[in-house]
């Protein structure tokens, strides 16, 4: 059975040529979203997923109403692909039930692959460049070595609230409780 899902980013477009056009592939039964294709929550591909059986074809227009990213699409074509499910877009006329259509997907796997292992050995290079210049990462500490010993003495003081030392001190507080966990440890470890 060939199960067709259509999706518009917002109520103004119209979802007719989409849902023409699965109608005219033969789907017997069309699910559709209004939803941007960032949005997580979309409620008729979810209910597309769930409604498919083995041996039945997913359809869309075109691959970018099915996946809001590259991962996303292959991830969910390689589900379908585990229950049994063939997945077609027209546009691209790419169908997962042919040896031509499984071959162009395990092809775009491996290219998406490839790009996040490059991303990551770029990423890790930099690091490791920025480390030995001297420069780490993460976000700047608050405060500095005098004002955290300040906060803390201010703290076991008990003269003061919490909110009164963060006030004093300039920081926020969670920021002076992240400074008192940090001296907590310190004195534990």
């Amino acid at each position: 059975m060939l199960i067709g899902y259509a999706r518009i980013s917002t109520s103004d477009q119209s979802l007719n040529l989409q849902g023409d056009a699965l109608k005219r592939a033969g789907c017997e039964r069309v699910f559709t979203d209004t939803a941007s294709g960032a949005t997580a929550e979309r409620i008729g591909l979810k209910e597309a997923l769930n409604f498919v059986r083995e041996g039945d074809v997913l359809v869309v227009w075109r691959l970018d109403r099915l996946g809001r990213s590259l991962r996303d699409l292959l991830e969910t074509v390689a589900d379908l692909e585990s229950r049994k499910v063939g997945f077609k877009s027209l546009s691209e006329s790419l169908d997962t039930t042919t040896s031509g259509g499984k071959f162009f997907f395990q092809v775009f796997g491996a290219l998406a692959e490839f790009e996040r292992n490059l991303i990551r050995e770029r990423t890790q290079a930099g690091l490791k460049s920025a480390r030995a210049r001297g420069r780490f990462g993460g976000r700047p500490r608050a405060l500095d070595s005098q004002k955290a010993d300040l906060a803390r003495k201010l703290y076991d003081e008990r003269k003061h609230t919490v909110k009164e030392i963060a006030r004093m001190i300039g920081i926020s507080k969670p920021g002076l409780y992240h400074y008192l966990r940090q001296r907590h440890k310190e004195i534990a470890g």
